[in-house]
């Protein structure tokens, strides 16, 4: 790993950490650089925290939930190098002060992974009402939104950086009773996707995540009811968040557009792309066995 230092004009000298090669391939590694995570109270942004912090990070955690985020920072044991910060990605100018937070804890901002997210009640699309199809909207694009336009011209000024965007697997699959939900996802996912293009002769790397079933309590948090079960199909497996985080982390650090987390979000991933209606009608039925919509 090797480090150079960025000296502004009568300013502080900064560390900055350059890409290892390995194979001949860039790579950026995590350790000891200044991360920003929203959804940090739980779930997968907790287990990104911990993780992270783990391995020598500071990192400014970022969540709606002061109680939930208190825990994660204690559970990180690593208090002189996270600072909290209780704040609504859908408010634009708590979101827009942000940045000058992050630098005055922390000195610069390396890394930035937008994960706060929300479901939707599982109902059909004509069942949900306004506000409900509004909060997808809202939380899960706007909040991105927010967060990827307040921290992007800060990350340019570094000499290495990286803009990592939680979408979902449902972001290019559609999965029933999650029609709003995948429909923010999948804007995620092209935004990212756009900013990645724009972001090619910048000092930014960009990537979009995709997380298959990870077991979270993401259903509790959204104010959802859990859907009624059906007895026919196979139990849903899911990934437990903190093979989730740890496979999110390799994928940034290997410099890869798309992270695709799990099994099951890879073979959908390949599924899609070759037969995307039939890809399709497969998910309705499986869903349609397990799950009572």
């Amino acid at each position: 790993m090797g480090f150079v230092t960025d000296q502004k004009k009568n300013g502080p000298i900064v560390l900055c950490l350059l890409p290892v090669q390995q194979g001949g391939e860039r790579v950026m590694k995590l350790d000891g650089t200044t991360i920003v995570i929203s959804g940090a109270g739980s779930g997968i942004g907790r287990e990104l925290v911990l993780n992270l912090a783990a391995r020598g990070a500071r990192v400014a955690a970022v969540d709606l939930n002061a109680d939930t985020l208190a825990d994660t920072c204690d559970m990180s044991g690593a208090d002189k190098r996270i600072s909290r910060h209780v704040i609504n990605v859908t408010g634009r100018e708590a979101v827009l002060a942000l940045p000058e937070q992050v630098i005055a804890a922390h000195g610069q901002v390396d890394v930035v992974i937008n994960n706060a997210g929300v479901i939707q009640p599982f109902k059909r699309f004509e069942a949900l009402s306004l506000d409900e199809i509004d909060r997808m909207v809202s939380v899960n694009l706007t909040g991105c939104i927010n967060m990827t336009y307040a921290f992007l011209p800060h990350l340019k000024r570094r000499l290495r950086a990286h803009l990592c965007n939680v979408a979902s697997m449902g972001g290019f699959l559609p999965f029933p009773g999650q029609t709003m939900y995948s429909a923010s996802k999948a804007a995620v996912k092209l935004m990212t996707e756009g900013i990645y293009a724009e972001c090619l002769d910048t000092p930014v790397e960009v990537s979009v995540v995709m997380p298959g079933a990870v077991a979270t309590n993401i259903t509790e948090n959204s104010g959802v009811t859990p859907p009624e079960m059906g007895s026919d199909g196979p139990a849903m497996a899911a990934l437990a968040a903190d093979e989730a985080a740890a496979q999110i982390i390799a994928g940034i650090e290997a410099g890869k557009l798309h992270i695709l987390v799990g099994k099951d979000a890879r073979s959908l991933w390949k599924m899609s792309r070759i037969a995307p209606a039939w890809a399709i009608r497969t998910i309705q039925k499986q869903m349609k066995k397990v799950m009572q919509i």
